[in-house]
């Protein structure tokens, strides 16, 4: 993969993994302008009537069930960051596949004939609990409960750890492994 060629990033790992340090250190690193767009972003942007009935729900346990609302909104969103890339931005997407292979299998279907890297973002549980518990707007579980789920049966091109390596130094692996520059 070269970085002219390279459209899409996509960092799949739990809450509080890491993958929005690792997105900003990305785009230190990499060549050009790489924009960082997370499934926060989208969820921050949601009204409030998706949340709940067959929408997004976020359980007091930090669980998190999706819901065919929330499916039809958030691929509409897909399709928006797929044709951002077509057009030629260079995008760091922050999500996580709660859904496990069905999320990727539509981030799939969304960037067809894009060049994607695919990263799995791991951290271990105990260490997501931690962090989760210095950031308020997380819900006490939500991480624990994320760090091993979402990677179930997903396929990447890459699997980093933030809590045995630094960000500075994952940045320089991901442009390694998918940048030969």
């Amino acid at each position: 993969m070269n970085n002219e060629l390279s459209q899409v990033l996509v960092l799949n790992g739990g809450s509080s993994s890491g993958k929005t340090t690792l997105a900003r250190h990305l785009q230190d690193v990499l060549n050009g302008y790489w924009l960082r767009l997370g499934v926060d972003t989208l969820i921050e942007a949601a009204p409030h009537k998706l949340f709940g009935n067959g929408g997004l729900d976020l359980a007091e346990d930090g669980g998190v069930a999706v819901g065919p609302a929330f499916v039809k909104v958030e691929s509409q969103w897909m399709a928006g960051i797929a044709a951002m890339a077509a057009a030629g931005a260079h995008v760091i997407v922050e999500d996580n596949f709660v859904s496990g292979p069905t999320a990727q299998e539509r981030w799939r279907k969304a960037l067809h004939g894009l060049v994607v890297g695919w990263v799995g973002v791991r951290c271990a549980p105990e260490t997501v609990a931690a962090r989760e518990e210095c950031r308020p707007d997380r819900i006490a579980g939500m991480a624990a409960s994320q760090a091993e789920s979402v990677h179930k049966g997903i396929t990447y091109d890459l699997v980093v750890d933030t809590g045995l390596t630094g960000p500075d130094e994952l940045a320089r692996i991901v442009r390694a492994h998918f940048f030969h520059d």
